[in-house]
């Protein structure tokens, strides 16, 4: 009798995680060619489950707010146990610090400059425009008004110019976009206060639509010559529906 109870307990958790994943992937908008519709207005750099639910109640900036049903990947500098600061070498950690002494007065961003990858993306107060179509992604930032256009199933020039949000080209695997920029100029911060990189920096990243609502980002930056290994980050990035952004 046990066993047949337990097998039955079985069944009954395998047919509910099925439907659950069911009822998620057919949330996600999808273009005509079936991948996931990245196209719409978003609000990034929530980390923390349902930080952006409050933020959103408090000033009114629209989107329909967080599916809490939906999976939430936090950034390892969110985890209360094994945090991992960005892995710079020792005399890069000690020019991190050095900007941060100086309470950030060196931020390029106050200089007017662009806010860089993957900074523009987590931008929290400043919105962001997915134009998508089968051939490439748009990407508009209402920060400095700067844009990305990331050609799929491209290679990068051989000929790059280092740039502020240098060169992307972009893939698809299975539902998640996936970006590899390279070509940076050394002019940006990476993150928070001080994270400054070379030019040698390499970043991956990934977007994945997870509902109508969500987009789950993640971030690998690679950079060895100042870090120790490679640095990943975690965002969710909402929907903003009837926002346009402002020049």
């Amino acid at each position: 009798m046990m066993r047949v109870l337990s097998f039955l307990l079985t069944i009954a958790l395998v047919c509910s995680a099925t439907v659950a994943f069911a009822q998620t992937k057919s949330t996600v908008p999808r273009g005509p060619d079936a991948k996931p519709d990245l196209t719409g207005v978003w609000q990034g750099g929530s980390t923390i489950r349902g930080s952006w639910d409050e933020a959103n109640g408090g000033l009114g900036v629209g989107g329909s707010g967080r599916n809490p049903n939906t999976p939430t990947i936090l950034s390892s500098n969110d985890r209360p146990a094994g945090r991992e600061a960005a892995p710079y070498q020792e005399w890069a950690a000690k020019k991190v610090m050095e900007s941060f002494n100086k309470r950030g007065i060196d931020d390029p961003t106050a200089f007017c400059l662009p806010g860089g990858i993957p900074r523009a993306v987590m931008l929290g107060l400043y919105p962001q425009k997915i134009v998508q179509t089968p051939k490439e992604i748009v990407i508009l930032y209402e920060y400095m008004n700067v844009f990305r256009i990331i050609p799929l199933n491209a290679k990068h020039p051989e000929d790059l110019l280092p740039s502020y949000l240098g060169d992307s080209v972009g893939h698809w695997e299975g539902d998640t976009l996936v970006v590899d920029v390279t070509g940076f100029n050394d002019k940006t911060w990476l993150a928070g206060t001080g994270t400054f990189h070379s030019e040698d920096l390499h970043i991956t990243e990934r977007y994945t639509r997870v509902d109508k609502d969500q987009i789950n980002y993640e971030v690998t930056m690679v950079d060895p010559k100042v870090f120790t290994k490679p640095w990943t980050l975690h965002s969710t990035m909402m929907l903003r529906e009837g926002t346009r952004l402002q020049e």
